[in-house]
């Protein structure tokens, strides 16, 4: 049997460390919000899509069905396909699908890439059908590790038309986010959209993400130009986006604009939008509304299984650096403490909290046949409520 390579551990999270920067000519507690505060936290690097998008378990389980159903070994398969290409004979659809299913190394995705070239090259002013080869190529990069080869080929303008679906391109984004690739991930995004490949709810997540792990003028500026745009256009715009710009915003010191995107989100219950809103207050200077924030959450008597707000260590270490010599400072301390007597406060960042991977739909249990018979007497059941 043709051993499925495993899925690559993107859940694997490192003890994070906290760089608290303060800069004394505004005021502002700026290490939170850098890109450089985490550069040592490998940890900190999350892919952004749940499972239920990019399907990697889905296509390892069709890849292992592939292998059983293929006579001889997967080895012959793709030398055949590769002496196939020396002598430039056509690429037909089938046969490329089934090589895709069998590739199982780096040097088998060589192979895969020349081919995927050859069969655009031979098919550009075709119709290629429903089946799209893109996600197939995508799924196989993420699964190996091969995020340049992916960017590489997403970006190749002689590929243009062949990943024509918004998935192919956002597995291909979140792969590099994953890695720490930012501007990879931005070219990508580049290309998508010079090309005119729809952006769907899951790119503007991206995007956002990419933007904010940048923080430089010109990705706030394009994160601003996404936003307004799809704004604009009547796209639905995801919280984890927002969140995202609002971070981003914070980053580039622009207090009202971070307040602007803040104000667009829908539904703030959320920790991580708790934990935004504390602090776009003490950035603000609002450290009286900060404080009432964090008395509301506190629950210091409520049952275990009852799930508590949550308030990173950096955000309150932001706040007490705020009302530091001011007339709220023990006000904060009192808070604080009570909070973390609560056990409210968590090690984890506000980069992590943003960066985290979401879990995705909850596949539903199927719904069993209502029974009419009693199992023990054989005679019809009278009632629901009277089922075994």
């Amino acid at each position: 049997m043709v051993q499925s390579v495993g899925t690559m551990a993107l859940r694997r999270l490192g003890k994070c460390c906290r760089s608290l920067v303060h800069d004394p000519s505004k005021g502002v507690f700026l290490g939170i919000l850098q890109p450089g505060w985490i550069e040592s936290c490998k940890g900190a690097k999350r892919h952004l899509l749940s499972e239920d998008v990019i399907k990697l378990q889905d296509f390892q389980q069709k890849k292992l069905a592939v292998a059983h159903l293929v006579t001889g070994s997967k080895g012959n398969y793709i030398e055949l396909f590769s002496e196939k290409l020396q002598k430039n004979e056509l690429v037909l659809r089938d046969e490329l699908k089934l090589l895709l299913h069998l590739c199982q190394s780096a040097d088998d995705m060589v192979i895969a890439r020349d081919a995927i070239y050859r069969y655009h090259a031979e098919n550009r002013n075709l119709a290629y059908g429903e089946f799209k080869f893109g996600p197939l190529f995508m799924r196989l990069c993420y699964e190996l590790g091969l995020e340049d080869m992916a960017a590489a080929t997403l970006t190749d303008t002689s590929m243009k038309g062949f990943f024509n679906d918004s998935t192919s391109f956002n597995i291909a984004i979140d792969m590099l986010f994953t890695k720490g690739s930012y501007e990879n991930a931005l070219e990508v995004l580049r290309t998508m959209k010079n090309q005119g490949v729809t952006f769907n709810k899951d790119t503007q997540t991206l995007a956002a993400g990419t933007c904010y792990k940048l923080n430089t003028p010109e990705s706030y500026r394009i994160c601003k130009a996404l936003i307004e745009e799809g704004q604009t256009k009547g796209h639905f715009i995801p919280r984890h986006a927002y969140c995202f710009a609002v971070a981003l915003a914070l980053g580039q010191s622009d207090i009202e604009k971070a307040k602007s995107f803040y104000s667009q989100i829908m539904s703030r219950d959320t920790r991580l939008c708790q934990n935004l809103k504390v602090v776009l207050l003490a950035m603000s200077g609002a450290v009286i509304d900060a404080i009432s924030t964090l008395s509301a959450a506190i629950l210091p008597k409520s049952p275990s299984f009852v799930k508590k707000p949550e308030f990173s260590q950096d955000v309150v270490d932001l706040l007490r650096l705020q009302s530091k010599g001011g007339p709220h400072m023990m006000e904060v301390e009192q808070v604080v403490t009570q909070l973390e007597q609560a056990g409210q406060v968590t090690q984890q960042t506000l980069d992590g909290m943003l960066c985290h991977t979401p879990t995705g739909k909850r596949k539903q249990a199927p719904v069993l046949e209502e029974r009419k018979i009693s199992q023990r007497t054989l005679r019809p059941l009278q009632s629901t409520l009277l089922s075994e």
